[in-house]
């Protein structure tokens, strides 16, 4: 069984997303750090593939991390991208998405409506889209 070593594009910002994530969505988090970072040290890839170079011998992949139906909606499914480099064993960490969502989180305390974080920026927006979700589904 080979063995990967994570690296990150960007450490500091990956890592401001790793603690918005914790902060704000502990069940991703846990899935995060305690499920995948180990089946990727062990060579274990999961997610869907992105893109594929051959000639530098990479391939990109997208994971779907678990949360809340309602935010997925509002801001966006919370995902890993990263970079496998076989030749290298090295696994890139590239980014978690929603991006802005998190790193809006980490520089400042965000709000909720109805049980979801809102951005501060976008308050009335996010607002008006978890209002309509609810009054898609029935709920008032």
């Amino acid at each position: 069984m080979k063995s990967y070593v994570l690296d990150y594009v960007n450490e500091n910002e990956f890592r401001k997303l790793e603690r918005a994530l914790k902060k704000y969505n502990m069940r991703a988090f846990k899935k995060l750090n305690f499920d995948y970072y180990p089946s990727l040290r062990n060579g274990e890839f999961e997610g869907e593939i992105i893109s594929q170079n051959k000639k530098a011998g990479t391939v990109t992949y997208e994971l779907k991390l678990p949360s809340d139906a309602m935010f997925a909606q509002v801001h966006g499914e919370v995902k890993l991208i990263y970079t496998v480099y076989k030749k290298e064993e090295t696994v890139m960490l590239n980014e978690i998405t929603p991006k802005e969502i998190l790193l809006e989180g980490h520089k400042s305390e965000l709000g909720t409506y109805k049980g979801i974080m809102i951005s501060k920026t976008n308050a009335s927006k996010d607002m008006f889209k978890i209002d309509l979700l609810n009054m898609l589904q029935g709920d008032k």
